[in-house]
């Protein structure tokens, strides 16, 4: 972006230089590498003075024009704002504040300084600016020299960079309360509903364990090693669906794999429709969810959640290292979760499209998404699943 100096007439012979000033950007601060100035008005005379104090700089007639510019610079060339904004007085006390909170309510712009010239304003006009605090400094600019302009440019600078960093920390210690209060809420709500559920299908529990008993050898049980919120690595309770031996069998039956069957890099699930593996019971059981109470009891000791991503084998695990896919665990583990809603059921799921689902749930889950969650998975708690 380039930047010019309006109106040209007394400096027609004045070479002013033109720039670009970087900025960048650490979640909501900005740090600028270089000096410039941005005026707005007409005055030549406090032009030319800001030149020979900054070097570089821009000068644009209206406010309206300035904000256009300031906007059109931001969505274009992310990288260049001014350092500080000078502003003539003579425009109308309403359009000064809506550029003042233009300015306050932009994550780049608010730091800023904006200075207003006092030069063109009765008392009645400052006190009403001093008042309303719209300005971060009112000044005469005709009454600085070229030092001491610098230096409260410098000044206002440093005083408003402060200010940020301030606003931001708060900003982060607010977020950071509201999502400690979150997860205890999530916490207290996990282990009431998982004991009050527990209580109430132990009786369903001894029938299970009966007819899996009845039908094959093998324990009552399936535990397995699975990688939770932060790589944890628990172990994860479900009912016996499978023969004896089903786990050594997977490299058999892999050209069954509906998630992206026969890549042999990236990312890997492994879930197969109608797996011959699964017994009889094993099927009713994975039917009707029934296979999933036992992860009541991950919930009740803290391993999983009632919502969250569903907490993956260690072989699917280890293939999710990288920067691209590992913070789908920075997200509680979970019986239900927002991918078992949004694409449920559907054998075109490709590993991408359940990663990136997961990773949305970490970008956004608390208590309130919980259960909005659970409010749209058909019966949520117990969903059927192959995971």
């Amino acid at each position: 972006m380039e930047f010019t100096f309006l109106p040209k007439s007394t400096l027609r012979n004045q070479a002013f230089v033109r720039y670009a000033i970087k900025s960048y950007y650490s979640q909501e601060t900005v740090t600028y590498k270089n000096s410039g100035f941005y005026y707005i008005g007409k005055n030549t005379s406090n032009i030319e003075k800001l030149v020979k104090v900054f070097k570089r700089g821009y000068a644009s007639e209206a406010l309206e024009n300035a904000k256009a510019e300031l906007k059109r610079s931001l969505e274009q060339e992310k990288n260049i704002i001014p350092e500080i904004i000078f502003c003539e007085s003579n425009f109308d006390f309403s359009a000064i504040k809506s550029f003042g909170q233009f300015l306050n309510h932009h994550p780049a712009l608010s730091s800023i300084p904006f200075v207003l010239d006092a030069a063109d304003l009765s008392q009645k006009d400052l006190n009403q600016h001093r008042k309303h605090k719209l300005p971060d400094e009112i000044i005469f600019l005709d009454a600085y020299d070229e030092e001491s302009l610098l230096a409260k440019g410098r000044f206002l600078t440093k005083v408003k960079s402060n200010a940020g960093e301030l606003k931001i920390n708060q900003d982060l210690k607010e977020r950071s309360k509201a999502l400690i209060m979150s997860n205890i809420l999530k916490r207290i709500f996990d282990i009431v509903v998982s004991s009050i559920a527990l209580l109430i299908v132990s009786p369903l529990f001894l029938l299970i364990a009966m007819a899996i008993k009845i039908e094959s050898k093998g324990p009552i049980f399936y535990i397995s090693k699975r990688a939770g919120k932060g790589y944890k690595i628990f172990d994860f309770y479900k009912f016996r669906t499978m023969l004896v031996g089903a786990d050594e069998k997977i490299a058999e039956f892999s050209h069954l794999n509906q998630y992206n069957a026969g890549l042999s890099e990236g990312p890997v699930f492994f879930k197969i429709n109608n797996d011959p593996r699964v017994t009889r019971v094993g099927a009713f059981l994975r039917n009707t969810s029934l296979d999933e109470l036992p992860q009541l009891l991950n919930v009740l000791l803290g391993n999983m959640s009632l919502v969250g991503n569903r907490p993956l084998p260690l072989y699917e695990a280890a293939t999710l290292t990288t920067d691209d896919w590992a913070k789908r665990f920075m997200a509680p583990a979970g019986i239900t979760g927002l991918w078992q809603i949004k694409k449920r059921g559907k054998e075109d799921m490709s590993v991408e499209e359940r990663i990136n689902l997961d990773i949305d749930y970490a970008n956004k889950y608390n208590f309130a998404y919980d259960l909005w969650i659970m409010a749209n998975t058909p019966s949520a708690l117990f969903q059927k699943t192959n995971a």
